[in-house]
Protein backbone atom coordinates (compact mmCIF):
# COMPACT_ATOMS: atom_id res chain seq x y z
CA UNK A 1 0.00 0.00 0.00
CA UNK A 2 1.74 3.56 -1.52
CA UNK A 3 -1.07 5.15 -1.73
CA UNK A 4 -0.14 8.89 0.54
CA UNK A 5 -3.37 9.61 2.17
CA UNK A 6 -4.02 5.43 3.23
CA UNK A 7 -0.51 5.39 4.59
CA UNK A 8 -1.43 8.85 6.68
CA UNK A 9 -4.45 7.83 7.90
CA UNK A 10 -2.83 4.64 8.91
CA UNK A 11 -0.52 6.48 10.78
CA UNK A 12 -3.02 8.47 12.41
CA UNK A 13 -4.91 5.32 13.60
CA UNK A 14 -1.97 3.41 14.96
CA UNK A 15 -1.36 6.31 16.70
CA UNK A 16 -4.54 6.94 18.19
CA UNK A 17 -4.40 3.35 19.42
CA UNK A 18 -1.44 3.39 21.16
CA UNK A 19 -2.80 6.82 23.05
CA UNK A 20 -5.87 5.20 23.96
CA UNK A 21 -4.19 2.26 25.91
CA UNK A 22 -1.95 4.46 27.73
CA UNK A 23 -5.09 6.98 28.54
CA UNK A 24 -6.67 3.66 29.84
CA UNK A 25 -3.38 2.39 31.96
CA UNK A 26 -3.10 6.36 33.61
CA UNK A 27 -6.33 6.67 34.85
CA UNK A 28 -6.48 2.60 36.06
CA UNK A 29 -2.84 3.92 37.50
CA UNK A 30 -1.04 0.59 36.49
CA UNK A 31 1.26 -0.67 33.82
CA UNK A 32 0.30 -1.63 30.20
CA UNK A 33 -0.31 -6.00 30.79
CA UNK A 34 2.00 -8.20 28.67
CA UNK A 35 -0.54 -8.35 26.04
CA UNK A 36 -1.03 -4.41 25.87
CA UNK A 37 2.56 -4.16 25.76
CA UNK A 38 3.12 -6.85 22.69
CA UNK A 39 0.40 -4.25 20.57
CA UNK A 40 2.15 -1.03 21.34
CA UNK A 41 5.38 -2.70 19.78
CA UNK A 42 3.39 -4.27 17.03
CA UNK A 43 2.32 -0.94 16.48
CA UNK A 44 5.09 1.18 16.91
CA UNK A 45 6.98 -1.38 14.37
CA UNK A 46 4.35 -0.90 11.93
CA UNK A 47 4.24 3.21 12.25
CA UNK A 48 8.38 3.31 11.62
CA UNK A 49 7.35 1.08 8.47
CA UNK A 50 4.95 3.47 7.32
CA UNK A 51 7.15 6.63 8.39
CA UNK A 52 9.41 4.89 5.66
CA UNK A 53 7.27 4.52 3.09
CA UNK A 54 5.76 8.15 3.38
CA UNK A 55 9.13 9.75 3.25
CA UNK A 56 9.98 7.83 0.13
CA UNK A 57 6.62 8.69 -1.63
CA UNK A 58 7.81 12.52 -0.21
CA UNK A 59 11.63 12.22 -1.66
CA UNK A 60 10.04 10.70 -5.43
CA UNK A 61 7.67 13.61 -5.72
CA UNK A 62 10.07 16.15 -4.67
CA UNK A 63 12.72 14.80 -6.95
CA UNK A 64 10.62 15.43 -10.36
CA UNK A 65 9.52 18.98 -9.39
CA UNK A 66 12.21 21.61 -10.51
CA UNK A 67 14.60 23.19 -8.49
CA UNK A 68 12.94 26.19 -6.34
CA UNK A 69 14.21 29.37 -6.52
CA UNK A 70 15.30 30.98 -3.76
CA UNK A 71 13.25 32.90 -1.86
CA UNK A 72 14.68 36.01 0.02
CA UNK A 73 12.68 35.95 3.69
CA UNK A 74 11.81 38.97 6.14
CA UNK A 75 13.81 38.50 9.19
CA UNK A 76 12.37 37.19 12.08
CA UNK A 77 11.09 39.34 14.99
CA UNK A 78 11.87 39.08 18.29
CA UNK A 79 13.85 35.80 17.73
CA UNK A 80 10.96 33.30 16.15
CA UNK A 81 12.05 30.55 14.54
CA UNK A 82 11.09 31.10 10.87
CA UNK A 83 9.66 28.67 8.85
CA UNK A 84 10.93 28.88 5.46
CA UNK A 85 8.99 29.29 2.19
CA UNK A 86 7.69 26.27 0.24
CA UNK A 87 7.53 26.50 -3.76
CA UNK A 88 3.90 26.32 -4.57
CA UNK A 89 4.41 24.40 -7.45
CA UNK A 90 4.79 21.01 -4.51
CA UNK A 91 1.31 20.27 -4.30
CA UNK A 92 -1.60 22.14 -4.11
CA UNK A 93 -3.76 20.36 -2.41
CA UNK A 94 -1.43 20.36 1.09
CA UNK A 95 1.25 22.94 0.12
CA UNK A 96 4.33 20.92 0.38
CA UNK A 97 3.51 20.40 4.61
CA UNK A 98 3.92 16.67 5.75
CA UNK A 99 1.00 16.74 7.99
CA UNK A 100 -1.41 19.07 9.71
CA UNK A 101 0.68 19.49 12.50
CA UNK A 102 3.30 20.91 10.53
CA UNK A 103 0.65 23.55 8.76
CA UNK A 104 0.04 24.72 12.32
CA UNK A 105 3.11 25.74 13.56
CA UNK A 106 3.55 27.06 10.22
CA UNK A 107 0.20 29.46 11.09
CA UNK A 108 1.72 30.17 14.46
CA UNK A 109 4.96 31.43 13.20
CA UNK A 110 3.21 33.84 10.36
CA UNK A 111 1.23 35.06 12.99
CA UNK A 112 4.08 36.11 14.62
CA UNK A 113 5.96 37.94 11.83
CA UNK A 114 7.45 35.13 10.04
CA UNK A 115 7.82 36.77 6.27
CA UNK A 116 8.83 33.19 5.07
CA UNK A 117 5.68 31.35 7.15
CA UNK A 118 3.06 34.04 5.63
CA UNK A 119 4.63 33.35 2.20
CA UNK A 120 4.46 29.59 2.33
CA UNK A 121 0.56 30.41 3.75
CA UNK A 122 -0.49 32.46 0.67
CA UNK A 123 -3.27 31.31 -0.75
CA UNK A 124 -5.12 29.67 2.49
CA UNK A 125 -6.49 32.88 4.11
CA UNK A 126 -9.94 32.62 5.48
CA UNK A 127 -11.11 36.03 3.75
CA UNK A 128 -9.50 39.07 2.28
CA UNK A 129 -8.41 40.64 5.05
CA UNK A 130 -6.81 37.60 7.09
CA UNK A 131 -3.82 37.76 5.39
CA UNK A 132 -1.39 37.94 8.51
CA UNK A 133 -3.91 36.16 10.44
CA UNK A 134 -4.75 38.62 13.19
CA UNK A 135 -8.15 38.98 12.36
CA UNK A 136 -8.91 35.11 11.63
CA UNK A 137 -7.06 32.40 10.14
CA UNK A 138 -5.90 29.88 7.54
CA UNK A 139 -7.98 27.49 5.78
CA UNK A 140 -6.42 24.48 6.36
CA UNK A 141 -4.79 22.43 2.85
CA UNK A 142 -7.38 20.48 1.46
CA UNK A 143 -5.46 17.40 1.74
CA UNK A 144 -6.11 17.25 5.45
CA UNK A 145 -9.54 18.05 5.56
CA UNK A 146 -11.03 15.33 3.23
CA UNK A 147 -8.64 13.20 5.22
CA UNK A 148 -11.01 14.12 8.46
CA UNK A 149 -14.25 13.87 5.66
CA UNK A 150 -13.24 10.81 4.14
CA UNK A 151 -13.63 9.16 7.90
CA UNK A 152 -16.87 11.41 8.62
CA UNK A 153 -18.44 9.57 5.92
CA UNK A 154 -17.16 6.29 6.72
CA UNK A 155 -18.47 2.28 7.42
CA UNK A 156 -19.22 3.84 11.27
CA UNK A 157 -21.20 6.36 9.58
CA UNK A 158 -24.81 6.31 8.81
CA UNK A 159 -24.36 9.47 6.51
CA UNK A 160 -22.73 6.93 3.99
CA UNK A 161 -25.57 5.06 4.03
CA UNK A 162 -28.39 7.67 2.81
CA UNK A 163 -29.30 8.84 -0.24
CA UNK A 164 -26.89 11.72 -0.71
CA UNK A 165 -27.10 14.89 -2.72
CA UNK A 166 -24.33 17.60 -2.73
CA UNK A 167 -25.17 21.06 -3.27
CA UNK A 168 -23.80 24.41 -4.15
CA UNK A 169 -26.64 26.10 -2.29
CA UNK A 170 -28.02 26.63 1.31
CA UNK A 171 -31.65 26.25 -0.12
CA UNK A 172 -32.63 22.91 -2.26
CA UNK A 173 -36.26 22.40 -3.74
CA UNK A 174 -36.20 18.71 -4.48
CA UNK A 175 -39.69 16.93 -6.46
CA UNK A 176 -40.73 13.95 -4.71
CA UNK A 177 -43.56 10.97 -5.79
CA UNK A 178 -44.91 9.15 -2.95
CA UNK A 179 -47.28 7.40 -5.41
CA UNK A 180 -47.63 3.83 -4.97
CA UNK A 181 -47.94 1.37 -7.96
CA UNK A 182 -51.74 0.37 -6.67
CA UNK A 183 -52.83 3.52 -5.77
CA UNK A 184 -54.51 5.54 -8.07
CA UNK A 185 -52.94 8.40 -8.47
CA UNK A 186 -49.33 9.32 -10.42
CA UNK A 187 -48.08 7.46 -13.63
CA UNK A 188 -50.94 4.50 -14.46
CA UNK A 189 -51.18 1.57 -16.56
CA UNK A 190 -54.20 0.36 -18.38
CA UNK A 191 -55.20 -2.81 -20.24
CA UNK A 192 -56.72 -1.03 -23.44
CA UNK A 193 -59.05 -3.07 -26.18
CA UNK A 194 -57.37 -3.42 -29.43
CA UNK A 195 -57.96 0.19 -31.72
CA UNK A 196 -59.18 1.88 -28.55
CA UNK A 197 -58.00 5.54 -27.45
CA UNK A 198 -55.44 4.81 -24.67
CA UNK A 199 -55.94 6.38 -20.91
CA UNK A 200 -53.72 9.17 -20.73
CA UNK A 201 -51.92 9.84 -16.77
CA UNK A 202 -49.21 11.80 -15.34
CA UNK A 203 -46.48 12.25 -12.82
CA UNK A 204 -47.58 13.60 -9.40
CA UNK A 205 -44.97 15.65 -7.68
CA UNK A 206 -44.81 17.57 -4.30
CA UNK A 207 -42.27 19.50 -3.69
CA UNK A 208 -39.41 18.87 -0.74
CA UNK A 209 -38.01 22.31 0.15
CA UNK A 210 -35.09 22.02 2.85
CA UNK A 211 -32.46 24.67 4.34
CA UNK A 212 -28.71 23.06 4.81
CA UNK A 213 -28.08 23.38 8.62
CA UNK A 214 -24.38 24.13 10.00
CA UNK A 215 -22.65 21.59 12.04
CA UNK A 216 -19.71 23.06 13.82
CA UNK A 217 -16.68 21.72 16.23
CA UNK A 218 -14.71 24.62 17.64
CA UNK A 219 -11.01 22.42 19.00
CA UNK A 220 -8.03 24.36 20.93
CA UNK A 221 -4.97 22.87 21.12
CA UNK A 222 -2.62 23.42 23.77
CA UNK A 223 0.76 24.70 22.89
CA UNK A 224 2.58 22.00 24.01
CA UNK A 225 0.33 19.49 22.05
CA UNK A 226 1.30 22.01 19.10
CA UNK A 227 5.36 21.49 19.36
CA UNK A 228 4.73 17.51 19.01
CA UNK A 229 3.07 18.02 15.29
CA UNK A 230 2.84 14.28 14.63
CA UNK A 231 0.72 13.90 17.88
CA UNK A 232 -1.25 16.83 16.80
CA UNK A 233 -2.36 15.30 13.45
CA UNK A 234 -2.90 12.04 14.71
CA UNK A 235 -5.06 13.77 17.66
CA UNK A 236 -7.24 15.67 15.06
CA UNK A 237 -7.56 13.20 12.21
CA UNK A 238 -8.80 10.62 15.10
CA UNK A 239 -10.76 12.37 17.65
CA UNK A 240 -12.50 14.97 15.93
CA UNK A 241 -13.92 12.61 13.17
CA UNK A 242 -15.44 10.65 16.18
CA UNK A 243 -17.55 13.46 17.39
CA UNK A 244 -18.91 14.74 14.28
CA UNK A 245 -19.95 11.24 13.16
CA UNK A 246 -21.44 10.77 16.81
CA UNK A 247 -23.34 13.84 16.09
CA UNK A 248 -24.24 13.40 12.62
CA UNK A 249 -25.90 9.74 13.68
CA UNK A 250 -27.86 11.24 16.49
CA UNK A 251 -29.61 13.27 14.53
CA UNK A 252 -30.41 11.15 11.44
CA UNK A 253 -31.93 9.00 14.38
CA UNK A 254 -33.40 11.17 16.90
CA UNK A 255 -33.12 14.80 15.22
CA UNK A 256 -36.11 16.88 15.72
CA UNK A 257 -35.88 19.23 12.56
CA UNK A 258 -34.99 22.70 14.10
CA UNK A 259 -31.36 23.76 13.07
CA UNK A 260 -30.22 20.17 12.41
CA UNK A 261 -31.84 17.15 10.08
CA UNK A 262 -35.50 15.34 11.11
CA UNK A 263 -34.43 12.49 12.14
CA UNK A 264 -36.13 9.03 11.84
CA UNK A 265 -37.87 8.72 15.15
CA UNK A 266 -39.61 11.88 14.40
CA UNK A 267 -41.17 11.05 10.86
CA UNK A 268 -44.32 10.98 10.15
CA UNK A 269 -43.36 7.76 8.20
CA UNK A 270 -42.39 5.91 11.01
CA UNK A 271 -44.76 2.70 12.07
CA UNK A 272 -44.29 1.69 15.84
CA UNK A 273 -45.02 -1.81 16.17
CA UNK A 274 -47.00 -2.96 19.62
CA UNK A 275 -45.19 -5.30 21.86
CA UNK A 276 -46.58 -8.24 22.80
CA UNK A 277 -49.49 -8.57 25.41
CA UNK A 278 -48.02 -8.88 28.95
CA UNK A 279 -44.15 -8.63 27.27
CA UNK A 280 -42.08 -8.26 30.44
CA UNK A 281 -40.20 -4.66 30.44
CA UNK A 282 -37.10 -4.21 28.75
CA UNK A 283 -37.08 -7.22 26.84
CA UNK A 284 -36.95 -7.93 22.99
CA UNK A 285 -38.76 -10.89 21.44
CA UNK A 286 -38.93 -13.06 18.72
CA UNK A 287 -42.47 -11.94 17.81
CA UNK A 288 -41.49 -8.35 17.95
CA UNK A 289 -39.03 -9.16 15.24
CA UNK A 290 -41.11 -10.96 12.79
CA UNK A 291 -43.74 -8.50 13.37
CA UNK A 292 -41.58 -5.44 12.73
CA UNK A 293 -39.37 -7.22 9.38
CA UNK A 294 -42.91 -7.41 7.82
CA UNK A 295 -43.99 -4.00 8.41
CA UNK A 296 -40.98 -2.84 6.54
CA UNK A 297 -42.58 -2.55 2.88
CA UNK A 298 -40.94 -5.32 1.02
CA UNK A 299 -39.01 -3.25 -1.41
CA UNK A 300 -36.77 -1.85 1.21
CA UNK A 301 -35.92 -5.01 2.88
CA UNK A 302 -33.04 -5.72 0.83
CA UNK A 303 -31.63 -2.58 2.21
CA UNK A 304 -32.27 -2.84 5.35
CA UNK A 305 -30.43 -2.56 8.78
CA UNK A 306 -31.37 -2.98 12.09
CA UNK A 307 -30.16 -0.27 14.45
CA UNK A 308 -30.21 -1.42 17.86
CA UNK A 309 -28.95 0.35 21.46
CA UNK A 310 -25.74 -2.25 22.71
CA UNK A 311 -27.56 -2.63 25.74
CA UNK A 312 -29.96 -4.66 23.65
CA UNK A 313 -27.08 -6.59 21.89
CA UNK A 314 -27.55 -9.25 25.07
CA UNK A 315 -31.35 -9.58 24.13
CA UNK A 316 -30.57 -10.97 20.72
CA UNK A 317 -27.78 -13.37 22.25
CA UNK A 318 -31.05 -14.53 24.55
CA UNK A 319 -33.81 -14.81 22.12
CA UNK A 320 -35.20 -17.90 21.38
CA UNK A 321 -39.15 -19.35 20.25
CA UNK A 322 -40.49 -22.95 20.36
CA UNK A 323 -41.09 -24.10 17.13
CA UNK A 324 -43.82 -26.54 18.22
CA UNK A 325 -41.79 -28.91 21.01
CA UNK A 326 -40.74 -27.77 24.43
CA UNK A 327 -37.23 -27.12 23.25
CA UNK A 328 -36.17 -23.48 22.78
CA UNK A 329 -34.62 -22.94 19.44
CA UNK A 330 -31.69 -20.00 19.08
CA UNK A 331 -32.59 -16.70 16.96
CA UNK A 332 -29.63 -15.08 16.83
CA UNK A 333 -27.15 -17.79 17.93
CA UNK A 334 -25.36 -20.03 15.17
CA UNK A 335 -25.20 -23.48 15.36
CA UNK A 336 -22.10 -23.72 17.38
CA UNK A 337 -23.79 -21.60 20.05
CA UNK A 338 -21.73 -19.56 22.42
CA UNK A 339 -18.52 -21.05 21.27
CA UNK A 340 -18.91 -19.32 17.92
CA UNK A 341 -19.39 -15.82 16.42
CA UNK A 342 -22.47 -14.59 16.51
CA UNK A 343 -24.33 -14.26 13.15
CA UNK A 344 -24.98 -10.40 13.52
CA UNK A 345 -27.36 -10.78 11.05
CA UNK A 346 -31.72 -10.63 11.86
CA UNK A 347 -33.57 -12.28 9.24
CA UNK A 348 -30.81 -11.68 6.50
CA UNK A 349 -30.60 -8.06 7.76
CA UNK A 350 -27.06 -6.63 9.52
CA UNK A 351 -27.46 -5.57 12.78
CA UNK A 352 -25.62 -2.42 14.05
CA UNK A 353 -25.09 -1.38 17.47
CA UNK A 354 -25.46 2.62 17.44
CA UNK A 355 -25.08 5.26 20.63
CA UNK A 356 -27.55 7.34 18.95
CA UNK A 357 -30.26 4.64 20.04
CA UNK A 358 -32.50 4.91 23.35
CA UNK A 359 -31.66 2.00 26.49
CA UNK A 360 -33.94 -0.97 26.23
CA UNK A 361 -37.19 -0.96 26.56
CA UNK A 362 -37.63 2.77 26.04
CA UNK A 363 -38.94 4.12 22.23
CA UNK A 364 -36.17 4.04 19.99
CA UNK A 365 -33.88 0.98 21.44
CA UNK A 366 -34.38 -0.59 17.93
CA UNK A 367 -35.20 0.38 14.45
CA UNK A 368 -35.83 -1.34 11.37
CA UNK A 369 -34.53 1.19 8.42
CA UNK A 370 -33.50 1.48 5.07
CA UNK A 371 -31.42 4.50 4.93
CA UNK A 372 -31.55 4.81 1.20
CA UNK A 373 -35.07 6.25 1.76
CA UNK A 374 -33.46 9.00 3.82
CA UNK A 375 -32.34 11.95 1.95
CA UNK A 376 -29.11 13.79 3.08
CA UNK A 377 -28.08 17.46 1.59
CA UNK A 378 -24.31 18.45 1.65
CA UNK A 379 -23.09 21.53 0.98
CA UNK A 380 -20.02 21.48 -1.90
CA UNK A 381 -17.05 20.90 -0.42
CA UNK A 382 -17.91 19.00 2.71
CA UNK A 383 -16.01 20.06 6.04
CA UNK A 384 -14.19 23.12 5.46
CA UNK A 385 -11.37 23.90 8.33
CA UNK A 386 -9.80 27.20 9.31
CA UNK A 387 -7.32 27.55 12.14
CA UNK A 388 -5.69 30.33 14.03
CA UNK A 389 -3.98 31.51 16.71
CA UNK A 390 -5.90 34.55 18.20
CA UNK A 391 -8.43 33.02 19.42
CA UNK A 392 -7.18 32.02 22.98
CA UNK A 393 -4.18 33.73 22.29
CA UNK A 394 -3.99 34.33 26.24
CA UNK A 395 -4.31 30.77 26.85
CA UNK A 396 -1.72 29.59 24.97
CA UNK A 397 -3.98 27.78 23.03
CA UNK A 398 -4.82 27.19 19.13
CA UNK A 399 -8.36 27.12 17.69
CA UNK A 400 -9.08 24.38 14.98
CA UNK A 401 -12.69 25.34 13.53
CA UNK A 402 -14.25 21.99 11.83
CA UNK A 403 -17.48 23.20 9.66
CA UNK A 404 -20.04 21.30 7.74
CA UNK A 405 -23.39 22.39 5.98
CA UNK A 406 -26.03 19.43 5.95
CA UNK A 407 -29.50 18.77 6.48
CA UNK A 408 -31.38 15.76 6.23
CA UNK A 409 -34.98 14.17 6.31
CA UNK A 410 -37.00 10.96 5.03
CA UNK A 411 -38.19 10.39 1.61
CA UNK A 412 -41.73 9.61 2.88
CA UNK A 413 -43.92 11.88 4.38
CA UNK A 414 -46.54 9.36 5.01
CA UNK A 415 -46.81 5.63 5.53
CA UNK A 416 -48.27 3.43 2.74
CA UNK A 417 -51.67 1.35 2.42
CA UNK A 418 -51.36 -1.91 0.96
CA UNK A 419 -52.82 -2.65 -2.27
CA UNK A 420 -55.11 -5.17 0.01
CA UNK A 421 -54.66 -5.40 3.48
CA UNK A 422 -55.33 -3.61 6.77
CA UNK A 423 -51.51 -2.84 7.88
CA UNK A 424 -49.89 0.08 6.63
CA UNK A 425 -45.98 -0.20 5.64
CA UNK A 426 -42.66 1.76 5.81
CA UNK A 427 -39.51 2.13 5.20
CA UNK A 428 -38.78 2.60 8.85
CA UNK A 429 -39.96 1.03 11.57
CA UNK A 430 -39.47 0.54 14.87
CA UNK A 431 -41.23 -1.10 18.68
CA UNK A 432 -43.44 0.52 21.46
CA UNK A 433 -41.90 1.08 24.55
CA UNK A 434 -41.54 -1.75 27.18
Amino acid sequence: MLDLDALRARLADLQAANEAVIAACTTEDREPTEEEAGQIDERLAEMERVHANIARIERIRDAAQPAPRKVREAAPSNNRPSVPAAPRTTDSRNAGFRHMGEFALCVRAAAGGDGGALTRLQGFQAAANEGAGTDGGFLVPTDFRDAIMRKVNGEDSLLSRCDQIPTASNNVVLPKDETTPWGTAGIRVYWEAEAAQATASQPAFDQLTLRLNKLVALVRVSDELLEDAPALDGYLRSKTPDILVSTVNLAIVQGNGVGKPLGIMNSPALITVDKETSQPADTVHHRNIVKMFTRMYAPCRANSVWLIHPDAEAQLHLMSFRDGTSTPVPVYLPPGGLSATPYGTLLGRPVLPLQAMETVGDLGDILLVDLSQYLTVLKTGGLRTDVSMHLYFDYGQQAYRFTMRLTGTPWWSSTIAQRDGSSTQSAFVTLQSR
